[in-house]
């Protein structure tokens, strides 16, 4: 049961589970471009899910990643998805010096949402969580926080990527 600040909410689609080959969806790199899964083959994926970067827990775990991009070497493809307007998203790297990794929106369609069962119905935002895909797009990690306010398991995430590397 996922909650946010002790109250339950409903999460929309169909989780993943390590072991599964990863759904693909369809994401806003910017209001006139869209990728998919398919953009990202061959390279390991960390996938960082955030309700929205204007929040504390979302801007600093996005911060975390960022940081940590540059040693986990080129293969490594770091995507956080929320569902802010890919302009947000870019005036929010732009003022937190978020450099490594990709921001990506699922606005429209909520297709990655649905796709990986972090959609909040109650909220239409995007539940915090963390997959890693290998670069065969078979999930290696999962992680789907019970509470929407608590940070993900960083080290593990990494560890997980370090593995595949």
């Amino acid at each position: 049961m996922a909650t946010f600040k002790g109250n339950p909410i409903t999460l929309v689609g169909t989780q993943v589970n390590v072991g599964d080959k990863a759904p693909n969806f369809t994401v806003s790199k910017n209001l006139l471009t869209d990728v998919t899964l398919a953009d990202y083959a061959g390279k390991i994926k960390l996938i960082s899910v955030v309700p929205s970067l204007d929040t504390g827990v979302c801007d600093q775990q996005t911060r975390r990643f960022n940081e940590e991009a540059a040693s986990l070497g080129d293969n490594v493809a770091i995507l956080t998805i929320s569902v802010d307007l890919p302009f947000a998203q870019a005036r929010w790297c732009g003022a937190a010096g978020v450099d490594k990794v990709e921001t990506l929106s699922d606005y429209k369609a909520k297709s990655f949402g649905q796709a990986y069962g972090v959609l909040i119905e109650e909220f239409q935002l995007l539940m915090r969580s963390i997959f890693v895909i290998d670069a065969n797009d078979t999930v290696q990690y999962v992680e789907y926080l019970g509470e929407m306010t608590e940070h993900p398991n960083y080290e593990a995430a990494l560890n997980a990527v370090k593995a595949l590397a």
